[in-house]
């Protein structure tokens, strides 16, 4: 039975982002703070991905064992284990998991999509499933491969579709490569816990939370998302007509994104986003357009290719404090000024912060270099 402590602790160690403080521009990133994230309920049975087919070769297609270990949890749920190994996944059929279980995957555990022309396709589904975790291991997309045919953007390759999920964790996994988005939630779940995780390099988004309210995430990163539009770290954009809500985005680095590190649009409220670091970004750290009751503290915006934050049209209820900012809109060049504090906006910061389009927005007291 594999061990879910010993692989939250091996992955904890094989990551760069929680062995030390990093320094970047001569100021400390935080030190990840590993919160725990929530168990979910769930009966004791476990099951084996090997014991029902499973070959983990990178080559044998595994959809079919990994699906029959998962259907055959009885009523309860339980644990369905996935060894090390590289497991190849039908993207088109998906592993569909199931209300009431942990995938519990081996830190050298990768599922794999195989290379295919499909316009929307999941590594891992999540519909309408409740007590659901899915733990260790990686995903990996198939962009690298991929056949882009037609004149769609192919932007719905995802590694895990939350849609509809209640009482959802996802933790300590790796997710990259995905023609679309690392991680999208949306169809009015809730109550989702995303915590130490790593999504990089997936086409669309490092994590989208659209339709949805109630979403934690903590202790990751979202980087070096390019390749179809909107390109950010996490975008916090719900579907048209629907609402977004109760957000927190803690101790997370956003970084190297096209775009930008975090993008919030429109029907969007009671979001936070502390403790974080967004840097490095193509465009914006941080883009707002119709949001409101936000707050932003204790981040640490720098080295964005444009301003670290724009508070921009139909924003409201904006608390922004006690954030460093520096040598942001690199694409100006470099700006040396003495380090300072200050309280409220004057054009001094408007490389670190701008307000426009008549958003309302209280800027408190923030320290610049």
């Amino acid at each position: 039975m594999l061990n879910t402590n010993v692989g939250r602790r091996a992955f904890i160690k094989n990551s760069a982002l929680v062995a030390v403080p990093l320094f970047i521009g001569g100021v400390a990133m935080p030190a990840f703070a590993l919160t725990t994230p929530p168990s979910r309920a769930r009966g004791t049975t476990v099951r084996n991905v090997k014991n029902y087919g499973a070959i983990g070769d990178g080559v044998h297609d595994d959809t079919a064992a990994i699906q029959a270990a998962i259907n055959s949890l009885p009523t309860a749920g339980g644990i369905v284990q996935i060894p090390a190994g590289t497991y190849m996944i039908d993207t088109n059929k998906k592993i569909n998991l199931r209300s009431s279980m942990l995938l519990q995957m081996d830190p050298n555990a990768i599922l794999k999509a195989k290379t295919n022309n499909l316009i929307r396709n999941y590594i891992l589904y999540i519909n309408d499933k409740s007590d659901v975790e899915i733990a260790g291991g990686q995903l990996v997309g198939d962009r690298d491969t991929h056949v882009y045919s037609g004149t769609s953007t192919h932007e719905w390759g995802h590694g895990i579709q939350c849609l509809g999920g209640k009482r959802v964790t996802i933790r300590d996994l790796r997710v990259s490569k995905c023609t679309g988005d690392g991680v999208c939630v949306g169809g009015a779940a809730s109550d989702v816990v995303i915590a130490n995780i790593i999504s990089t390099q997936n086409r669309r988004q490092g994590l989208s939370i659209t339709n949805c309210t109630n979403v934690k995430v903590y202790d990751s990163e979202f980087s070096f998302t390019q390749g179809t539009a909107p390109e950010c770290g996490i975008d916090i954009e719900p579907d048209a007509g629907y609402t977004c809500s109760n957000i927190l985005i803690q101790n997370c680095r956003m970084n190297d994104n096209k775009k930008y590190g975090v993008n919030i649009w429109q029907r969007t409220s009671a979001i936070t986003i502390t403790g974080c670091t967004l840097e490095k970004n193509g465009s914006l750290g941080l883009g707002t357009n119709g949001t409101s009751n936000l707050t932003v503290t204790n981040n640490t915006f720098r080295l964005n290719s444009a301003t670290g934050v724009v508070y921009n049209t139909g924003t409201n209820g904006v608390n922004h404090s006690n954030n460093l900012s520096y040598q942001n809109y690199t694409r100006l060049g470099a700006k040396t000024r003495t380090p300072f504090t200050q309280t409220g906006w004057t054009s001094k910061i408007e490389r670190d912060v701008l307000i426009r389009g008549g958003a309302i927005a209280t800027i408190g007291t923030n320290k610049f270099q």
